[in-house]
């Protein structure tokens, strides 16, 4: 049996579930960051799931609690369990839903805000226990990404599970945060919200524009060279081959450009692809970099080029890189089919969104991409259109007001 609601006048805080962890980056720039800005205005708990290694770093785990404490910001890190799979996130699960549920009794909590699924199986059965407010922050498809990426087939038993619960969190959600406006489109359209469609936010992977804002290139008086730019991951996801191909074109125009690689761990697989494209290895600078280090690196590039397959799940997707990209003043080359990408890149003429890879498609678009370049102010376009759409105090702002309504909303789901 569920117990009653909590009551508003005791209550005014939020559990938030994160299945990242806090001591890993992803962690840090994409939920403690905004969290450090959200705490002033409310009590937050945060309920994190960290993995054994990072744990055992205990100078790293104290700069993280101390961050937390300095903040004002209730952490409760548990420790994340991964194998046998299915057991050990169940487990994870029954951990999330005690602690929350005690969490919420304890401290009165109103909303418990879930970063993506597994979390949201938690949220469902702590609001139904508590009372609270479910907000699914559902950064993405992720049963669908897990098709697509081939980790799980179509007709599978895990799939149709996953979907399940999708389906769950959208018909018990009282908010639903998205990354894109594609996504909200695509899931207005599934036959089970028919009439119950929940309020949605669109709210894209945001950046630091603090920390990745235009600087002057260090090496501007020493290098004129064209330089086209690449950062991340390049597997998975990422069509590198595509990209390869593009560099060896930008070469028939301009033979002296270079191609500037920051990336850690597929340095193998990147010379691989750039030698199968023809490009020669003088062409090319590959390097890693720490992420405090990336905004000085990207300085250095004229443009940037990266291309995502465009598969269904990719509609809900907000790639962290263009944010930081165009924050930085560098205009993108890039593809269609992924979230509000091309929206962005050609309404606001900061890039240019290609619908295919072939030779012909790649030279229109690196001949749209040069003359961009060469265009007054670009580089101020991108910076003000980062601001516009990936601006960390613009998202803090729309997760301020989501909560400001579930606090004052009645409960109708």
């Amino acid at each position: 049996m569920s117990r009653p609601p909590i009551r508003a006048s005791r209550a005014g805080g939020v559990l938030y579930l994160s299945y990242d962890g806090m001591l890993e980056p992803l962690g840090q720039s994409q939920v403690l960051a905004y969290l450090e800005r959200l705490a002033p205005q409310r009590p937050i708990h945060l309920l994190s799931f960290e993995k054994p290694a990072d744990l055992a770093d205990t100078s790293a785990l104290a700069r993280v609690h101390a961050r937390m404490a300095a903040a004002g910001i209730h952490w409760h890190p548990r420790r994340y369990h991964k194998r046998p799979s299915a057991l050990a996130t169940a487990w994870d699960i029954l951990v999330g839903i005690t602690t929350g549920s005690v969490l919420a009794w304890r401290h009165r909590l109103r909303i418990v805000h879930a970063r993506s699924y597994v979390p949201s199986v938690m949220a469902l059965a702590i609001k139904r226990l508590t009372g609270a407010r479910f907000l699914f922050d559902m950064r993405g498809f992720w049963a669908d990404e897990r098709v697509d990426g081939s980790i799980w087939p179509r007709d599978s038993g895990l799939y149709r599970m996953a979907k399940g619960f999708e389906q769950r969190f959208l018909l018990r959600a009282d908010h639903v945060v998205s990354l894109t406006h594609a996504a909200v489109g695509v899931m207005q359209q599934f036959d089970y919200l028919a009439g119950r469609t929940p309020p949605f936010t669109v709210i894209p992977t945001c950046a630091d524009l603090d920390r990745f804002r235009p600087m002057a290139r260090p090496d501007a008086h020493a290098d004129q060279r064209f330089t086209l730019g690449y950062v991340g991951s390049a597997g998975t996801w990422y069509l590198f081959d595509a990209v390869a191909a593009c560099f060896a074109r930008l070469l028939q125009l301009q033979p002296d450009a270079r191609i500037l690689i920051i990336n850690r761990g597929e340095h193998d697989h990147i010379r691989q692809a750039l030698a199968n494209a023809g490009v020669p290895a003088q062409a090319v600078e590959l390097r890693s970099a720490d992420h405090a280090e990336v905004p000085a690196q990207l300085a250095r590039m004229d443009a940037a080029v990266f291309f995502i397959r465009p598969v269904y799940s990719k509609q809900a997707s907000a790639p962290t890189k263009l944010a930081e990209l165009l924050g930085c003043g560098v205009p993108c080359l890039a593809n269609a089919g992924v979230g509000d990408m091309a929206g962005v890149l050609e309404d606001d003429r900061v890039g240019v969104a290609l619908q295919r890879f072939d030779t012909a498609a790649l030279d229109a678009g690196l001949a749209a991409l040069l003359a961009l370049c060469a265009e007054p102010g670009v580089a101020a376009r991108c910076v003000d259109a980062a601001r516009r759409h990936f601006s960390l105090d613009e998202g803090v702002a729309r997760y301020s007001a989501i909560y400001q309504s579930l606090l004052v909303s009645p409960e109708v789901r």
